[in-house]
């Protein structure tokens, strides 16, 4: 068996256990693996990713399940915005966005300000305890759907399926993790199906490499699975402050390389 097979399942494995805790499927941080490492060529490595997240979100989604977490309006609020912005994301990737140096320019763009971001609210004093009884701060309908869909676009350009962004969004406006992050999971997992077929379809009537890497894609996919159970398993055990500060720090460095990588190249 190919070497990348095996990279693939365990990079796959380790990233879906640190994420799934906190709603995000882990592509978000595979997406350079995919790039720097395996070398998956341009717009071909988005549906790879999209991939991974359709192989590896049933091990989350199967857990949160099991524990009802994934009942309540916010969940299909946020599946029903992410899903049209994820094929108009594909559309722009393909056709506005297919160079590989713009490419890692958005990585630059998209992981500094939310690693950042993350480090920053992790380590912010924390806000005053809500009085009993009273409801986090979630968004009204109108103005989450406009978010999921902004979202969903972004995503499909990414190949993240949208929920790395969604979820740090709602957990700053104070929504429980218990309740973002499988909210999150499920858009992105939603997402990744449409975005990946989408890219299917466009791959049939455009040139260059735009249908995903299965092999590698079905790897990484099966590690996430396994690693994604785990993850949500492990949720109530982990600390979630270490959890969003760490993932803040991935975030920043893998922005702040490809921001690097991007300025020695021009």
């Amino acid at each position: 068996m190919d070497w990348t097979v095996w990279a693939g399942l365990g990079a796959g494995l380790l990233i879906a256990v640190v994420t799934a805790p906190v709603g995000v499927s882990g592509a978000v941080f595979l997406l350079p693996v995919h790039l720097s490492i395996f070398g998956v060529p341009n717009p071909a490595i988005t549906p790879t990713n999209l991939l991974y997240n359709v192989v590896a979100g049933p091990g989350a989604l199967w857990r949160y399940r099991r524990d009802g977490a994934l009942r309540g309006p916010l969940t299909r609020r946020l599946i029903a915005g992410t899903l049209p912005g994820v094929v108009l994301g594909a559309a722009i990737r393909v056709y506005a966005l297919p160079g590989p140096g713009v490419f890692q320019l958005l990585i630059a763009v998209l992981l500094l300000p939310l690693g950042l971001w993350l480090c920053a609210r992790t380590l912010a004093p924390a806000r005053r305890t809500p009085a009993p009884g009273a409801s986090p701060a979630e968004p009204r309908p109108a103005a989450l759907t406009a978010l999921a869909v902004a979202v969903g676009v972004f995503g499909g350009i990414y190949g993240i399926g949208g929920g790395s962004l969604l979820g740090p969004i709602l957990a700053a406006r104070g929504l429980p993790m218990s309740r973002v992050a499988p909210a999150a999971l499920a858009a992105t997992f939603a997402t990744s199906v449409v975005g990946a077929a989408a890219y299917g379809v466009l791959s049939l009537t455009s040139s260059g490499d735009i249908a995903p890497d299965w092999r590698l894609g079905l790897a990484c996919g099966l590690g996430g699975l396994v690693g994604g159970y785990l993850g949500a398993r492990l949720q109530p055990r982990l600390p979630e402050r270490a959890l969003r500060l760490l993932l803040g720090v991935l975030a920043v460095a893998t922005g702040a390389f490809y921001a690097a990588r991007t300025i020695g190249s021009s």
